[in-house]
Order: structure tokens, then sequence, then C-alpha cells
């Protein structure tokens, strides 16, 4: 047994020893809701958690960050974190499905994630959600138990591991919370369906226990292979403890199916324009897919000692999945295991007269698998020897075995100082170092070149060791008692995922440096957010497709510089109106892109896939009577679609979601739609060095009426 095995084999024991010790207690934080307070209906300020390890108002971060709060949460459906970041300038989220598979960029980071989301940390409740190499996977976390939804933008999070692209953290109704008590039933187009149930409730003075269970299904038979369907259980026990300490276990179980559609070619997609209807797919692999299990657990326990506050915390999960992917079909055999704590301690105190604030704390972190393993596609077409289709995702010949360990191990600190009543500064640092090791037997291959699966390399060995240093410097200013103005200065490192790795094992860590100042207004009537960056990258890792065969190398540098803006106005007791945009001028520094045998040179190109200028806009109604009312439209630019900015897409006009709801005693009835006008486009449009285009379809109309009985 190799060293990195046994850490594996020992975390249990860890987490068997630490389930006593106390966790957060960030779940419980009353936040305003959607922002306005429900007797006089002023806008008000979110709590955020995430930018720095404490509550703190939004307006006292800085840096950009939004929330999104538990009122605008219960009027969307909720089948994916999509919906729930509809409208927060500088992010991009869309989906295939209406499942779990979100595509999302901040500010440009995750741009090259086939699948999953990458170069951006995702927590649950302060638990990692993205494995240690930054794949983010969202099959087990029922988006029917939110809270509230935070994103911090930008390098340097106190949170984040090796991604540089910001955090977004999942806050789930506490299990001390009863207000959040319900029962769910919602029937929609496109086949939507969705049930869920919530009962939480104190079994005596000191025990407090929760049950949710969620079922959500989508048919999508607008398109072939499309249909998502996802159930989950979980159970939350609280135990309150003498001295007011508090101790809080989650176990949750998610079993989720979702077929992964293909994209169109040009004769494919101007028939969808048509029609509405995707009958064909583009490409040899049309049987994709990713079904999955997963459990979860997660321990966390809270206690005040003196000015300290103490917040270790224990989680682990283990999953299994049949995911087809290009190429070859990925069967994980054994159970997929993560298992990790989180050490924090914040400390009260005052430093040269000034009140301070300390965050200090350790991670460990490991996953691994024993037996994974890839298979051929059993059934496939061919024209002579050449594979032309795949017929099924039933697996065929063994491909290949791995058993691998990734291994994060950090420290951070962040010290936050008031010098006087209006100056705030924020000085965080973590510092991470991530091992991967990995043997693979690989006994074939699919070759591209000649669309038939080879001989493959046999046995050989992969490690990697990388340091991850991440800084941030920030400073507000209260210019006024509506008004604060902030200056920041991030800096952190992206780690290669290890299937990059394994494509490219000379792939170094990418390093991006922010440079941001913005300015923060929230008034009784009226918010407004403006922030201004200049972020600087160096070994960038971006994607590169050779006609059909995807693989990673570094940038050299590349410059990405924004605009992000967003406010609301309320012009009567009972509507607001507002909205967002933002300015993205994202570009090459020098780059220089395989492209057969030779070479391409692109400095000065535009980075794919991310439109120059993104808005929207918004009106929201809440009457007394308890009838609300919300219509969002959204606009795109144009944007490249290759790194040799080629051609270009033109993006969307005007894709409308609009939720209409009424709410008396326990009982609300609400009527949610997405994209409203039946607008027919492609979230995605790519193409590859050898000039081939595909069309990845949006989602037509799906209007759904529910009804919720608050218990």
């Amino acid at each position: 047994m190799n060293k990195k095995t046994s850490v594996l084999s020992a975390m249990p024991l860890v987490l068997s020893m630490t389930l006593a010790l106390p966790g957060h207690a960030e779940d419980a934080l009353p936040v305003a809701g959607s922002g306005k307070d429900a007797g006089n209906n002023k806008i008000l300020d979110e709590v955020s958690v995430t930018a720095t390890r404490e509550a703190r108002t939004t307006r006292e971060v800085p840096q950009a960050i939004a929330v999104v709060g538990k009122d605008k949460i219960e009027k969307k459906r909720m089948f994916n974190l999509k919906e729930a970041l509809e409208g927060i300038p500088g992010v991009q989220a869309d989906s295939k499905n209406g499942g779990s598979d979100v595509r999302l960029f901040i500010r440009g980071a995750g741009v090259k994630a086939v699948y999953g989301i990458r170069e951006i940390m995702v927590l649950r409740d302060g638990v990692p959600v993205t494995d240690p190499d930054s794949l983010t996977r969202l099959d087990f976390i029922d988006m029917q138990d939110i809270e509230r939804v935070e994103v911090s933008k930008g390098p340097g999070n106190i949170y984040s591991t090796g991604s540089f692209g910001g955090a977004i953290q999942i806050i789930s109704k506490s299990v001390f919370d009863t207000s959040g008590n319900v029962a769910r039933i919602g029937v929609g187009e496109q086949g939507a369906k969705n049930l869920h149930l919530r009962y939480a409730g104190m079994a005596n003075e000191s025990n407090a226990l929760a049950i949710t269970t969620s079922f959500r299904k989508q048919d999508n038979p607008w398109r072939v292979r499309n249909v998502s369907d996802s159930k989950q259980l979980g159970f939350k026990h609280g135990l309150l403890l003498d001295g007011g300490a508090t101790l809080e276990s989650e176990l949750t179980y998610a079993n989720s199916k979702m077929q992964l559609p293909g994209g169109m070619d040009l004769a494919g997609f101007t028939s969808f324009l048509a029609t509405g209807t995707q009958t064909t797919q583009a490409g040899i692999w049309k049987n994709s897919k990713r079904d999955s299990r997963v459990w979860s657990f997660n321990s966390k326990y809270e206690k005040e000692i003196g000015d300290w506050t103490f917040k270790p915390r224990v989680y682990a999960n283990w999953w299994k999945h049949y995911h087809p992917v290009t190429g070859l079909i990925n069967d994980t055999v054994n159970w997929t295991q993560t298992i990790g704590t989180d050490i924090e301690g914040q400390n009260k105190h005052s430093l040269a007269g000034m009140s301070g604030s300390l965050v200090a704390g350790v991670t460990l972190r490991q996953v691994g698998n024993s037996d994974s393993r890839q298979y051929q596609y059993r059934d496939v077409a061919k024209a002579g020897t050449r594979i032309i289709a795949t017929l099924s995702d039933v697996e065929g010949a063994l491909a290949s075995q791995q058993s691998y360990t990734d291994t994060v191990k950090g420290i951070f600190m962040q010290e936050s100082l008031r010098p006087t009543e209006r100056w705030l500064v924020d000085a965080g640092m973590r510092y991470d170092q991530s091992s991967f090791s990995m043997t693979t037997n690989e006994i074939s291959k699919f070759n591209y070149a000649t669309a038939t699966y080879a001989a493959g390399a046999g046995v050989f060995q992969t490690n990697k060791s990388y340091n991850l240093p991440s800084s941030k410097l920030g400073v507000t200013y209260k210019a006024t008692e509506s008004v604060n103005v902030y200056a920041t200065i991030g800096r952190s490192n992206q780690l290669p995922a290890n299937a990059e790795i394994t494509a490219n094992p000379n792939l170094t860590v990418a390093t991006s440096t922010n440079y941001e100042i913005g300015m923060k207004a929230r008034t009784d009537d009226w918010f407004g957010n403006i922030a201004v960056y200049n972020n600087k990258l160096n070994n960038e890792i971006v994607s590169v497709n050779t006609g059909g065969t995807q693989s990673f190398v570094n940038a050299g540098k590349t410059s990405k510089q924004g605009l992000e803006l967003d406010g609301g106005y309320r012009v009567v007791k009972n509507v607001e109106v507002g909205g967002q945009f933002n300015y993205s001028n994202y570009h090459y520094t020098s780059f220089s892109e395989p492209v057969g045998a030779t070479n391409a040179v692109r400095d000065g190109n535009q980075l794919p896939f991310i439109p120059k200028d993104r808005y929207g806009v918004y009106v929201d109604y809440k009457h007394p009577s308890g009838i609300s009312a919300r219509v969002q439209s959204n606009f795109s630019g144009e944007y490249y679609v290759d790194n040799a900015n080629s051609q270009m897409y033109g993006g969307y006009r005007g894709v409308v979601s609009a939720s209409l709801a009424y709410e008396t005693g326990p009982h609300l009835f609400n009527l949610s739609a997405e994209n409203l006008t039946n607008k027919y486009y492609a979230m995605e449009v790519s193409k590859t060095t050898t000039g081939t285009v595909t069309y990845s379809a949006a989602s037509p109309r799906v209007i759904m009426a529910s009804y919720s009985l608050k218990l």
C-alpha cells in the first residue's frame, strides 16, 4: 500500500474521531429575503459570509459580490443553479436539459469546461462541492433546499483552493429553522415535474431534526436524448450544547439520471430555428449521459470561548457514475471517496486601538478511487473501418483501468481591521499544496485520425504536485451614509484538472492577478453597484479542439478588462425596476495555438464564447395582499466561436423569464416561466481548428405551475 492510499484509508478514522467537534452556524444567519423588508417594503442590504468567512453586509465587502435571497428563490422553479444566478453581471449560466449540467462562467473563468464547472469554487454550507482538481458536479445538491446563494467574483477568495474564478456558496435551510417547512408540487411544459417535502422541528429542548426529499424531472421532448431526473433524500440533526455551542450533522443521498444531448451542424440548427425541435445530432458520440449515485455527510460544530469562536467541520462523500463521453464510457466500479476537514477559528480583538477580526484555519481534503474504468462503445456504425456513430451507450471491451488519489493540504487566514468608523481593511491569504497520483493501464484508446480504437500505451504512472498561494488586500471606505467605495488586489493560481493533466502532463498552474475598484450604494428606495477590473493572467489553461479531440495548453498571457453595473429603484411603493450590464474585453496578449503540425499565433485575439456586452432589465411587483410578480429580460451580444476569431455568433435578444405568485396564509401559488416568449437560439456555438462548427440549442419555453403549503 502506497503512502497516499494509506492516507485515504485512514481518513474515516479521523472522521469518526472528530464527529463531536463543532461547526459553522452561518446557515442560520438572518437575511433580508429578497432585499426588501416585508413590513415597509424598503430595499435592504443582504448579508454575506462567502467573501470574508464572517457575516458582513455586501456593501462592506471590498469586491464584487451578489447575494440571491430567499424570496427570489421561492418564486423560481429551482431545477438548477442557473435559475438562481440570472441577472448577475459577469456571470453566464446555462443548461442543456434543465438538470444539474450547468455551464457556468464568472468573468470568463470556466469557459474551457466540457462538462461540469471548472475554475470556480462551489460550496454548500461551507463544505466544498468542488473536487481538489477544481471540477464541480452539482448532481447531489438539492436545489429545492436552498435559503440563499452567494457569488463572490475574482481571485484571492479565502474559500477557494486552486480556483481563480471566484466562489459560489449555496446555503441550505438550517435544521433549527422551522419557517422553511413546506410541501410543494409542480407540473409544467416539456414534461417538467417537481415534488418536494421539507419538515424540521425540535424533538426536545436540545435536539432538532429535519428531513427533506425531492423529485425533479424534465422530459424535454423538443430534443432527442435529453431527459433529466433527480431523486434526493436528506436528514439533518442539530444539537444545542452547554455554553451556547451547536453541533449540526447532515446525511444525504442522491440518484441522478441525466442525458447529455449532442450539438447540431448548420443544417440541424437551421431546422431547429424553424421548428423549435432538434431531431439530429452532429458528430459521432450520440449517446452521452451521466447517471450517478451520491452519498454525502458533513458535521460542523461552533462554540464561543472568550473572544474566540471555534468552527471545525468534517465532511465526506461517496459517488459512482456511468458517464459515456467522447470516445469512451467512464464507469466508476468502486465508490469514489472524498473526505476532508476544515478547522477554523475566529478571534475578535483590537490592534493599536483598531477593532479587528482574525479568521484562520487549516484544510485537509482527499479524493480517490481504486478502480475507475473506461470502456469502448459496444454498438457503433461504421463506414469501412471508421466509426461514424454510436448506436447505444452499452459498454464494450475494457479500454483502461485507473487508480488515483488527489490530496489538498492548506492553511488560510484573514485579518480585518477598522482604523476608523469609515475605513475597513481586509488582508487575507491561503496557501495550499495539491498532490495528484494516478496509475493507468491503458489497453486501448480512440484514434481520432483513423476514427477507430487502437492499442493503448499500457501501464504508466502520473505524479504531479502543485503549490497554490493565494492572497487578497481590500479596502472599503464609507463615503456617505448611503455609499461605500472600495479597492482590491487579488491573486491566485488555477490548478489543472485531472483530465487536463492526463491529456497534457506538461501543464503548469495558471496565475491570475486582479485589480478592482468599485462603488456600492444602498438607500431605502434604491441600490446600485459598480465594479471595474483589470485581470492579468499568465499561463491560462485553454482548450484546443483539433477536429474532435480536445486537449489543453497553457496560453502565454491573457488580459481581461471589464465593467459591471447593476441596480434597482423603487418607483412606487410596490414596484421596483432595475437591471444589469457588463462589458468584457478579454483577449490573448500572447498565445500560440497548435493547429495540426504547426502553431498559429493568436496574439490580440478575443477569447471565444465571451460576448463583449451582456445586459438585462427587470420589473418587480409586490403587493401587501400577497400578489407578487417579476419579469426579467436578458440580452447577450455576439462572440467569437474559436481562438482564431474566424467566425462570430450573434448571441440573443430579449430572452424573458417571469413569475406570478399569490401567497395567502400558508398557501403559495406560483406560475413561473423560462424563455417566456419562446425564442429559439443557441446557448453555445463552437468551431474546431479543422473548421467544424457545432451549435448547442438553448431550451424553448418552459412554463410551470406549482403549489406550496407551508407546514
